[in-house]
């Protein structure tokens, strides 16, 4: 049988006080009660082992220090966290700085075709956190519970939301320009579906900069569009094996991809780079386990976490924001997977 959890009434019987006086200890608000019943209230509080019960609390004040996170559903498997590197490291990263603020996040995939938001408010989050790009009906359901709202990675002018994401074009023109600088000319790519102001299309915005700069007309046959996973990464690079279009570089728009992109090239015997360049895009730990060693863009994950969850807390706190929108720099990760093409 399980031990029947304490209350603030077996505290208060316990030392000989009201549930009150109990309660204003717990809370840090027993300014007019001696140093003496304080004492005694923490002691029955350590031997009946007493838990504060943060989901009454968070009914009776309508504050629950929860915080919910959003990740998108969109690559085929359900374990995103497990699976992409990358969500694993920004979740990590903002349920840390979270913690040390004094909140507790809630995460929940969404499909991307989902319009309600019903989870996240059985829990009554104080904000929202939410990474990738969903149907307008999901930002206006968003927008009716009526909390702080922080959008990841996310393209919109909607003046509710506060936006928190890098220059994704520029992360683009700056992975191929690099390749170009390095004399490749038939430069494919590997990106998730280039949906309208989602993030797979300003990167490629950025590759067809790059390439208008050099002079290069865009060659539809080395644009490979479907998913951000290693799946189509390995998908791809078979296709690119098999097609033999003189590609001697391609950007891949994340690491996840570059690394599925890695093992179909090694079981097609094309060596990278001797045979085919690589260059990818996140800077998650993968790019040190591939052989070679990925060369990257770097949009410093952690980063990008902890300043989604500062200004999160700053607005719970009623901090002033100066600017909704907090567009993050990228930098390129020189590694081994890119060489002259002479």
């Amino acid at each position: 049988m399980s031990k029947k959890k304490a209350t603030i009434k077996d505290i208060a019987l316990k030392v000989g006080v009201s549930a009150t006086t109990v309660s204003n200890v717990i809370n840090k608000k027993g300014g007019r009660v001696s140093k003496e019943i304080i004492d005694k209230v923490n002691d029955a509080i350590k031997e009946l082992d007493y838990k504060k019960n943060y989901s009454a609390q968070s009914l009776v004040i309508n504050k629950s220090n929860l915080i919910g996170v959003v990740i998108p559903q969109t690559e085929q498997t359900r374990e995103l966290l497990l699976y992409n590197p990358f969500y694993s490291e920004f979740i990590s990263a903002l349920e840390y700085e979270f913690r040390q603020n004094g909140y507790n996040i809630i995460v929940s995939g969404s499909p991307k075709d989902e319009n309600n938001i019903n989870n996240l408010l059985r829990w009554n989050v104080d904000g929202v956190i939410i990474l990738g790009i969903y149907e307008e009906a999901f930002y206006e359901n968003i927008k009716k519970m009526d909390i702080p709202v922080v959008l990841v990675d996310t393209y919109t002018n909607d003046e509710y939301f506060y936006n928190i994401r890098i220059d994704d074009e520029y992360g683009g023109y700056l992975a191929t320009k690099y390749l170009l600088e390095k004399g490749h000319r038939n430069i494919g790519i590997i990106t998730g579906i280039l949906k309208k102001n989602g993030v797979a299309e300003k990167k490629y915005n950025g590759y067809k900069k790059a390439l208008e700069e050099y002079g290069i007309s865009i060659n539809e046959e080395f644009i490979y569009e479907k998913s951000v996973d290693y799946e189509w990464g390995y998908e791809a690079g078979n296709i690119i094996a098999k097609q033999k279009n003189h590609i001697t570089a391609i950007f891949a728009t994340a690491d996840i991809i570059a690394s599925g992109l890695f093992i179909a090239l090694f079981e097609n015997n094309i060596i990278v780079p001797q045979q085919m360049s690589v260059i990818g895009f996140d800077n998650t730990f993968l790019g040190k386990l591939t052989i070679p060693s990925l060369t990257t863009i770097n949009q410093n994950i952690r980063n990008k976490a902890v300043i989604s969850a500062k200004t999160m807390v700053d607005i719970l706190n009623n901090k002033q924001i100066k600017n909704k929108t907090n567009i993050l720099s990228v930098d390129l990760i020189e590694r081994n997977s890119v060489i002259k093409n002479i």
